[in-house]
């Protein structure tokens, strides 16, 4: 971990820090020509307004980069990550309709009415893009089966899938911009997080997931809407307006308000931003700078250039994590180590005489004995050791915790805080120590979680966890369906022709 933007979040995990840490048709709708047009000559016309001279370069390069985006092709690499990244959210979105924080949302969501602009994924309610992008952001985070960016503190495709998703379709857009827009807010997820001091901006008692998400959402939404870069430019500024948060969820224990902070507000304010600009709201050129500007307000952390580091030419999509387990982010390593020393061994729960579990200090508290199920490592590792893997019915399957054989293994599992753990940090890494009935003692040590960017998972991967959330509430052919339109979804001219296959 060389790259100087790490240490700090390094030193700060040392000390008990964070808790957890997707062709037809679109040249035809991607953007109106006078919309392109005023695109690519805004950066012009942005200097001969009064008072051009007053914004920074770091606003007209971020402003003009987002106005541009949906018409600027991605790698190859980068579409394919994009796809996963899409597939995994739309998932993440149809399996948390079925649990609370995703059926709290869907029933404030549909007494509220709304325009019919925009489906929500898992639902048949057709609403405004504001709803819609609110419903599906707390859908996508109802528990910890979407996508994770630790280094950031951000969860990007909670937030930002539902955002560009709803303006697309309202739009009648394609699957090419909306793949572009997708990438482009996981890039502002992650530069703005580095831009407040990511893991710093945290201990001073902020929350990266709702500011850091509030920005990226509102640049996909923006972008996927057609603004030019002096309307984005108000866009940020309103987003900087409605960007907040404090880190206190771990007191949450239900996951509602922290679905809400960590994706539903941040998806409904980025579209909020759009929209409101879309319909001729003004605001301030550039929030980023002048008198009592956003990062003036949280000094001493911030670093305002890393907006622009290496923007067009790395991508946040590839850096961020594919969960191969439905559980939370400390879990994931352990999981990953007792698969493998089941299926190496042979190993059923009646071999097992004791388990331990090595986290880091702040991980094994997080997943320590919790009442939610996809949070409690005892329970997670009692059952998977029953069942020989770990489904996402049986990582939220709260009433079993108290089935008794559940019980009795649980007893057995011993989790720990390990220094070891602690000094690799933000990378997760894990060791799990099996003592068997026949005396035999085994050990396995994960180092790269499956789904992380040095261990990426397939397409097939992530395929079938796609399909393993969405059949219970699809169907399989359905399921299977989606998935597949997710892989050529270039070809899809207009996204509103999905509704069908994300109705519940």
């Amino acid at each position: 971990m060389s790259d100087e933007r790490f240490q700090p979040i390094r030193r700060l995990l040392l000390k008990g820090g964070v808790a957890g840490a997707l062709a037809a048709a679109t040249s035809a709708q991607a953007q109106p020509e006078a919309t392109k047009r005023r695109a690519q000559s805004s950066s012009a016309d942005a200097a001969a307004k009064p008072g051009a001279a007053d914004i920074s370069p770091v606003m007209r390069t971020v402003s003009a980069y987002i106005a541009e985006a949906v018409n600027k092709p991605l790698p190859d690499t980068v579409i394919e990550a994009t796809k996963h990244h899409l597939l995994d959210t739309l998932a993440a979105m149809i399996s948390g309709a079925r649990l609370l924080p995703g059926q709290k949302a869907i029933a404030y969501v549909k007494q509220l009415g709304g325009t019919p602009e925009a489906c929500v994924p898992g639902t048949r309610i057709i609403t405004n893009v504001v709803n819609a992008a609110f419903a599906g952001g707390m859908l996508a985070h109802a528990d910890e089966t979407d996508d994770a960016y630790p280094e950031t503190g951000t969860h990007p495709g909670a937030a930002v899938v539902p955002s560009a998703l709803a303006i697309a379709e309202r739009r009648g857009l394609g699957g090419t911009p909306l793949l572009r827009a997708i990438a482009l807010g996981y890039d502002m997820c992650e530069r703005f997080s580095f831009a407040l001091g990511a893991m710093e901006f945290r201990a001073a008692g902020h929350d990266t997931y709702g500011y850091a998400s509030t920005f990226g959402a509102a640049a996909a939404a923006a972008a996927i809407a057609g603004l030019d870069a002096d309307q984005v430019r108000y866009v940020l500024s309103y987003a900087a307006q409605q960007a907040s948060g404090v880190p206190d969820y771990p007191r949450d224990t239900q996951h509602i308000e922290k679905a809400f902070n960590f994706a539903g507000r941040p998806a409904r304010n980025g579209v909020a931003s759009a929209t409101m600009v879309a319909i001729g709201m003004t605001g301030i050129d550039d929030v980023f700078s002048g008198d009592k500007n956003f990062f003036a307000a949280f000094k001493p952390t911030v670093k305002p250039d890393e907006l622009t580091r290496g923007l067009g030419q790395t991508y946040a999509v590839m850096k961020t994590s594919i969960k191969k387990w439905s559980v939370g982010n400390p879990a994931q390593a352990a999981l990953d180590s007792l698969e493998a020393l089941i299926k190496t061994n042979n190993l059923k729960a009646a071999d097992i005489d004791k388990v331990v579990v090595r986290l880091d200090h702040a991980g094994a508290n997080t997943v320590n004995n919790r009442s939610m199920a996809d949070i409690n490592m005892q329970y997670l590792a009692a059952a998977m050791l029953l069942d020989g893997t770990l489904t996402f019915v049986a990582a939220h399957d709260v009433k079993r915790m108290q089935d008794p054989r559940v019980l009795e293994l649980r007893r057995r599992v011993e989790l720990y805080g390990d220094d070891e753990m602690d000094r690799v940090l933000p990378s997760r890494h894990a060791i799990v120590e099996l003592k068997l009935r026949d005396g035999r003692e085994l050990r396995h040590k994960t180092t790269e979680v499956r789904g992380t960017p040095l261990n990426p998972m397939t397409r097939e991967e992530v395929g079938a966890k796609a399909q393993q959330l969405m059949e219970p509430a699809l169907g399989k052919k359905r399921a299977r369906d989606l998935i597949e339109t997710v892989w050529r979804i270039e070809q899809v001219g207009n996204l509103r022709a999905l509704r069908p296959l994300l109705r519940t």
